[in-house]
């Protein structure tokens, strides 16, 4: 249809000045007032600070597109929707119910087995790395290079244990310090690990704490997770070793603490439960008997503190 504009001139009724003062827009011509047919584009006003308006954009003389951007490669994923299952790194592969006690929880677990895996992962922005050596032995090289990618990505680390106590004849798992020192980072190879253990039973803390030093650790040792906040700010650890059963399920403890002060995803975390008996520490004090590595409870308490430790950890 044509333009009200156009109705106007071929009729001869004047344009209103005000509706052809704006910017860009075309003016009568001096001295055609009314003639409806004359028209110039005016150039912009002497001294003014702008020129007319860009003749850009949709139906103007020039359309500016978006430059397509290619897809990101798989190895470039970027973040999952809230709504998929969020990827965990683990090591080794979770048994058949720790892996089911993940799924309910959301959390999908991808197994990785060196540093480059770790490095692959680490676009899709995984939870944590979660090293359960429940189906296998892991080694102590692997367990480091996996521990050095994970806290250079700031992905946090979670690790479980078990102990157990027996002569030293008898003990049949490796000492417990030779798996804390592959993951003890350290500020500096001048500098010790500084290891913060929470543990309520004396002896049990005593036998490690005398493993741990003899390893060329530091320690610093607090009976309970609430006392543990207090220490670690004096403190600083490098690496956080305690009793699974100590872990505060619904008040803040070092997990919080870590995340506040922006160490959670530098400094790995080691749970552990203990299979020693209160009638057994005596001799545990007395050097009668020693800790070692062992398979960790799998029991359903345990399980389920270790997934809501998981969904702690992984809100970083």
């Amino acid at each position: 249809p044509p333009d009200p504009a156009a109705r106007q001139e071929a009729s001869g009724e004047a344009v209103p000045a005000q509706a052809s003062s704006l910017p860009g827009s075309s003016r009568i011509a001096p001295g055609t007032e009314g003639a409806g047919r004359s028209y110039a584009i005016g150039a912009p006003d002497a001294n003014a600070a702008e020129g007319p308006e860009p003749l850009d954009g949709p139906g103007g003389a020039v359309e500016v597109a978006d430059t397509p951007r290619p897809q990101p490669m798989d190895d470039e994923l970027p973040p999952e929707p809230l709504d998929n299952p969020r990827r965990l790194l683990v090591w080794p592969a979770p048994d058949v119910t720790t892996q089911a006690a993940l799924s309910e929880r959301g959390y999908r677990p991808v197994v990785v087995h060196s540093r480059e895996e770790v490095d692959a992962q680490i676009a899709a922005f995984p939870a944590a790395l979660f090293v359960d050596p429940l189906t296998g032995p892991i080694t102590r090289t692997a367990l480091q290079s996996l521990r050095q990618a994970a806290v250079a990505a700031e992905v946090p680390v979670l690790v479980t244990a078990g102990l157990g106590q027996a002569t030293r004849e008898a003990a049949y798992g490796a000492d417990p310090a030779v798996l804390l020192k592959a993951l003890a980072p350290r500020d500096s190879e001048q500098h010790p690990p500084r290891v913060l253990l929470i543990e309520e039973h004396e002896e049990i803390a005593l036998a490690l704490t005398a493993t741990l030093e003899r390893r060329g650790m530091q320690v610093a040792r607090a009976a309970s997770d609430t006392d543990a906040v207090a220490l670690a700010g004096r403190f600083r650890p490098n690496l956080v070793v305690m009793d699974l059963m100590q872990v505060h399920r619904r008040r803040a403890g070092i997990v919080d603490w870590l995340r506040a002060n922006g160490q959670l995803d530098r400094t790995p975390l080691v749970v552990y439960t203990a299979a020693v008996e209160s009638a057994d520490l005596p001799r545990l004090a007395s050097g009668e008997t020693v800790l070692f590595l062992a398979e960790r409870s799998t029991s359903t308490e345990v399980q389920s503190r270790i997934v809501d430790l998981l969904s702690r950890i992984g809100t970083n």
